[in-house]
C-alpha cells in the first residue's frame, strides 16, 4: 500500500501594511490612482500622428464591406485594361480582389472564382461590397454599393466606374455573394 503524499503546510504570514501601501522591495505606493488621467487620443509622444491625421475608423454596420467600397471608389476613373491588376488600372475582377484585400479578404483572381468566393445571397438581400456576377458564366463582376448601384471594371478601353446594375450589361445578373 502506498503512503498518501504529504500535504503542504502553509504557515500564517506575518502581520503587514494595507497592499495598496506597500510596494515591492517596501516602497510606497500612492493609496489611490491619479486623479486626471491623459486623453485617450493624445499622442504619445513627440512625432507621434495628430488625431486628424489618423485613418477614419470602418463604421460598424457593413463595416468591411462600405471599406470595400470605398476603396473601388477611389478607382474610379481608372483605365480599364483585360488582365490588369491595380493599382494604374484595373480589370473587373481584380477591382473587386484588390477592394477586398484592402480589408483582409483573399478572392480568388477570376470572376468565374470569385463567384464562389463567399455565401450566396439574393438580388433582394445585397449589402454594400457583395459581388454581383453578371452573363450564364459569371464572368463578369461589380462591387455593390447601395441603391441599385455597383462599382465595375466594364470593358477594356472603357473606365472603372458606378453605374445602375441595370445599366452594367445587356447580359442578366448570373448571382452574388457575400465575400466576408
Amino acid at each position: 500500500m502506498a503512503t498518501p503524499p504529504e500535504q503542504p503546510q502553509f504557515l500564517p504570514l506575518p502581520a503587514a501594511e494595507p497592499l495598496s501601501q506597500q510596494g515591492v522591495g517596501g516602497a510606497t505606493l500612492p493609496a489611490a490612482p491619479p486623479t486626471t488621467l491623459p486623453a485617450v487620443n493624445a499622442p504619445i509622444s513627440e512625432g507621434a500622428p495628430a488625431e486628424s491625421a489618423l485613418p477614419e475608423p470602418v463604421p460598424a454596420v457593413g463595416g468591411r464591406g462600405l471599406a470595400a467600397v470605398a476603396f473601388a471608389r477611389a478607382q474610379t476613373g481608372k483605365p480599364c485594361v483585360w488582365g490588369a491588376t491595380g493599382p494604374e488600372s484595373y480589370d473587373c475582377s481584380s477591382l473587386t480582389q484588390a477592394a477586398w484585400r484592402t480589408v483582409g479578404v483573399d478572392l480568388p483572381r477570376a470572376a468565374q472564382d470569385q463567384a464562389f468566393a463567399g455565401r450566396p445571397v439574393s438580388l433582394t438581400s445585397l449589402l454594400p461590397g457583395d459581388l454581383v456576377f453578371f452573363h450564364a458564366d459569371a464572368h463578369h463582376v461589380g462591387l455593390f454599393t447601395g441603391d441599385g448601384t455597383v462599382i465595375h471594371a466594364p470593358a477594356p478601353g472603357r473606365v472603372v466606374r458606378e453605374e445602375p446594375i441595370s445599366a452594367v450589361t445587356e447580359a442578366p445578373v448570373h448571382s452574388a455573394v457575400r465575400p466576408a
